[in-house]
């Protein structure tokens, strides 16, 4: 009888409620977004963006640090207020005041330049050149 587990699952997917500050990982990139659905069926939250905390990484997620794939990604943060549903299991409650989002992505673009920059590998030489045009691309739409 599974009754009772999917009780409990169930249970632990309604602690996050419409308006819960949380922490949410979306394609390698970290969020701080506020839920605005959780999905229990689904075992999904639909939150809404209000910070980036880790921009997400360059290229093939499915091969990560390889330069040598069809197509290079260049992915993009998730934009402010962009809506987008997330796993419930990595969620987490955020504490803390929540950054401006503007400051907060140039952060996360920044130290991800940051710690790309002595790595002279072929992902990373790549990943610099797409990040750099990101940074750009961010900075103009101040």
């Amino acid at each position: 009888n599974n009754e009772h587990l999917n009780r409990g699952v169930v249970e632990m997917d309604l602690a996050f409620q419409p308006g819960d500050v949380v922490q949410a990982e979306y394609k390698s990139g970290i969020y701080v977004g506020e839920v605005v659905e959780v999905k229990v069926e689904r075992r999904k939250a639909l939150i809404k963006v209000l910070a980036v905390l880790k921009h997400p990484d360059q290229g093939d997620l499915h091969h990560p640090g390889q330069a040598d794939v069809p197509f290079f990604h260049q992915r993009k943060a998730l934009a402010y207020q962009e809506k987008v549903n997330v796993p419930l299991r990595p969620l987490s409650r955020y504490e803390g005041e929540i950054p401006d989002y503007q400051t907060s992505l140039m952060d996360a673009v920044n130290r991800e330049l940051k710690a790309l920059e002595h790595d002279d590998s072929p992902w990373a030489r790549q990943s610099l050149n797409h990040l750099k045009a990101l940074r750009e691309e961010y900075q103009n739409d101040r």
